[in-house]
């Protein structure tokens, strides 16, 4: 029986997990948390064999809780569970210790595979995940001061508001808009906006 604690700040999703894992008879779920620090905590106490986290939880997130997790029980795998297929917060849960990574829009059925093949000793990752770079694209050709400025963007500011906030001439905010929109090959202002949002957590 492989045992597993599931972190995630939607109890609803967590829900859902334990009443498609009920009919699985190899696999039980042993605790529940709803942030990193419920998680750290609960992994002390019930020592699973597996632990399922998503990444941007409150209070710890998931990359610093399988940090810690993995210090405390090297033995124990993580599977991290995430919205997030940025190539950044792949390598940040690899470099961290996890040896699945599952997106949240794959079949529960992926899940309960990533869960068998891990406690086997296995690495599983989704299918959408493998085909990334291993390096993140912006890492490699936006400066500082554009991955600044689109985390901005993400958080929703306007090139007025960005040039204010970064002491700089409103022109100078849209050239490196402009720069961005054809270093990454991103057609139009909403698309840039979606990258953006998508981007802003910082991992």
């Amino acid at each position: 029986m492989t045992t597993i604690v599931i972190a995630e700040d939607h109890q609803s999703l967590i829900d859902g997990i334990k009443l498609s894992l009920e009919y699985e008879d190899d696999i039980s779920v042993v605790g529940e948390a709803n942030d990193g620090e419920l998680l750290v905590d609960l992994v002390r106490r019930k020592q699973p064999q597996v632990v399922i986290t998503d990444i941007r939880m409150p209070k710890c997130d998931g990359i610093s809780a399988t940090r810690i997790i993995k210090k405390e029980f090297p033995h124990i795998k993580v599977i991290a569970f995430s919205m997030f297929d940025q190539s950044e917060a792949v390598n940040q849960m690899k470099l961290a210790g996890a040896t699945g990574y599952i997106m949240k829009n794959s079949p529960l059925k992926k899940l309960v595979e990533a869960i068998r093949m891990v406690a086997k000793g296995e690495t599983f990752f989704d299918d959408s995940i493998t085909s990334l770079d291993t390096t993140s694209k912006e890492e490699i050709i936006l400066s500082s001061r554009e991955k600044e400025i689109l985390r901005l963007i993400g958080e929703g500011k306007t090139s007025n508001e960005i040039a204010e906030q970064l002491f700089i001439g409103k022109s100078t905010v849209d050239t490196h808009r402009k720069n961005i929109l054809k270093k990454m090959n991103i057609h139009g202002k909403t698309d840039l906006i979606r990258f953006a949002v998508e981007r802003k957590y910082d991992f």
